[in-house]
């Protein structure tokens, strides 16, 4: 088993999560949609892209496509078409329409060349046209088909931001929703995933009828005990010599099995080890690397990361809310209903409708698991990320109750 950092892992690499891709493998040769959620680096594309493989081992024609790039419906549906390249039976019987476009022999195009193509020939009056008979060519094949459609959210946040309106989103979604169901299990078996949440999207978009076809599955952070596991596989595997206690401290310092978050602190180690020359790693050394690592300079990267992904699924406004909340939990150790009436209050006269940005940010920040409920409003599961945050704000950071010109105003 290899180190992976920032990257998808299959086969040898891929490690645990074997109840979760039962369960997974069951409901798509039940024929069943998913929708795929979790909070981020749970690892969604790595666990999609393993079942694809071992599906693929029993039969089946898996395609994988990553539409985070798009910013309308077209380019989407090109993107899809793409990934059909392979399969020369889908991709040649298109129509003489998709010849034409491509106007050459589909082995001297390749598969970008056949989707910059595609796309050239796509507009607005023709793409859900294509789009369908793409699928309807997916469902005329001898094997089973299963398409992953990742960063879906993405795409449709893009194609909101790039038309100024709800109306393209929901016609995608209302197009993909009424494909799958003319073509019923014939169809390819769908699963969407991404790192921002579709479900919040939609509802703040007053559309959630149109995911309904899809059932949830929401993949959970490690126990202390997988992470233990995968951190000495890790170390084994590069041949280090782990004191005792040093998998558990490194679950302690995480707070949270998030898995990448598991590879991100062991590639610290080693490089850590690796620069002092030696193959041994101490207790002490964890604390270590924790604090100059993770919390370094080189570890705020990671921050950048969830920072990027949480402006790409909300407007400016609800942004700067949701960084308020985050840096008020980071820095206090919780966003309590207090500080929520705080600033409500001071937002008030900047924000229309204050009360509802603050409940849509809660609601995408626990959704995507930032912050979780607790006894008195909202706090961190991730000690990681609390911290991360936390040094990032400390020094900037008022308190809310702070900024209040008159506290007894608040009840």
């Amino acid at each position: 088993m290899r180190p992976t950092v920032g990257r998808w892992v299959s086969g040898e690499d891929f490690f645990d999560r074997e109840g979760e891709l039962r369960v997974l493998e069951s409901h798509v040769r039940g024929r069943n949609h998913l929708l795929l959620t979790g909070q981020r680096r749970m690892g969604k594309t790595s666990i999609a892209r393993e079942l694809g493989r071992r599906l693929e081992g029993k039969g089946w024609i898996f395609l994988f496509a990553d539409v985070e790039g798009s910013t309308c419906a077209e380019d989407a549906v090109a993107t899809i078409a793409k990934e059909t390249y392979p399969i020369r039976s889908i991709a040649s019987r298109l129509g003489t329409g998709v010849r034409e476009w491509v106007g050459e022999n589909l082995d001297e195009v390749g598969a970008h060349g056949f989707r910059a193509k595609f796309r050239a020939g796509l507009n607005a009056g023709n793409w859900r046209r294509l789009g369908e008979k793409l699928l309807q060519q997916c469902a005329d094949q001898d094997a089973p088909v299963l398409l992953v459609i990742d960063e879906l959210p993405i795409f449709l946040k893009r194609m909101l931001h790039h038309d100024g309106a709800a109306r393209r989103v929901d016609e995608f979604l209302s197009w993909l929703r009424g494909a799958i169901q003319s073509l019923g299990d014939r169809g390819p078996v769908f699963i969407v995933s991404g790192s921002i949440g579709l479900q919040p999207l939609v509802h703040r978009l007053g559309i959630p009828d149109r995911i309904n076809h899809f059932y949830p599955i929401r993949l959970q952070p490690w126990d202390r005990a997988t992470s233990v596991e995968c951190f000495e596989r890790l170390a084994e595997g590069e041949g280090l010599r782990v004191e005792d206690g040093v998998a558990d401290a490194v679950y302690g310092a995480l707070g949270l099995g998030i898995p990448h978050h598991v590879q991100s602190f062991f590639a610290r180690i080693r490089d850590f080890a690796t620069l002092r020359g030696t193959r041994a790693v101490t207790v002490e050394d964890v604390q270590r690397v924790y604090q100059t690592g993770l919390l370094g300079p080189f570890g705020q990267n990671d921050l950048v990361h969830y920072e990027t992904r949480l402006k790409d699924g909300l407007d400016d406004e609800t942004f700067s809310i949701a960084m308020e909340i985050l840096a008020e939990a980071a820095t206090l150790g919780a966003f309590t209903r207090r500080a929520r009436r705080y600033l409500e209050e001071q937002y008030e006269e900047l924000v229309n409708d204050i009360r509802g940005r603050v409940a849509d940010a809660i609601e995408i920040l626990v959704h995507d698991g930032y912050i979780e409920e607790s006894e008195n409003g909202h706090r961190f599961p991730s000690r990681l990320l609390r911290d991360w945050w936390a040094a990032r704000f400390r020094d900037h950071h008022v308190p809310l109750e702070s900024r209040c010109p008159d506290p007894t105003t608040v009840d």
